[in-house]
């Protein structure tokens, strides 16, 4: 209810519909490279959310923008496969960040008591995840959501609140 209509549009804005335009545009440029040379293949990775995989308690913005973002990785991959883009996404859980080391200790304890392999991810965590997606091990693979979260997405719905 404290949520305001501006604040959950910018939420929307850089969540969802700065994807699309990333999408939009880099894929324009994918195309003519693939007209110039047929076995051309190029990559959209966008870095979604746990909070994308199921709700989030006191961040419905967040999780909402985040859902239409996967909503927007499987339809560009089916719109984008013919010109040899795939289209996948990596779904963070809690990473070790500038922004998580601000919280309180509790809340910080929260978050590990919450997630089965009882640790914080690390970006190396989520770069290694992007770098595999990208390679040519997963030629084959688009319209995926990888989860990068030590398990927490496998424990249902709102679990933990993702609000401070």
């Amino acid at each position: 209810e404290d949520m305001t209509k501006k604040n959950f549009e910018l939420v929307a804005s850089v969540n969802y519909t700065a994807y699309f335009l990333c999408a939009k545009y880099s894929s324009a440029v994918m195309k003519k490279q693939r007209e110039i040379s047929p076995e051309y293949m190029a990559d959209i990775i966008e870095i979604n959310s746990k909070s994308g995989l199921s709700g989030s308690n006191k961040n419905f913005a967040y999780a909402g923008s985040k859902f239409g973002g996967i909503g927007l990785t499987q339809s560009f991959a089916l719109e984008l496969a013919p010109y040899g883009i795939r289209v996948n996404a990596v779904a963070p859980g809690f990473i070790e960040t500038e922004m998580l080391d601000a919280l309180p200790e509790e809340k910080k304890k929260e978050y590990l008591d919450a997630i089965p392999m009882h640790r914080l991810g690390r970006v190396e965590d989520v770069a290694g995840i992007v770098s595999m997606l990208a390679s040519d091990a997963c030629a084959y693979m688009t319209g995926l959501i990888l989860p990068v979260d030590g398990g927490i997405s496998l424990c249902g719905t709102s679990m933990v609140s993702t609000a401070a």
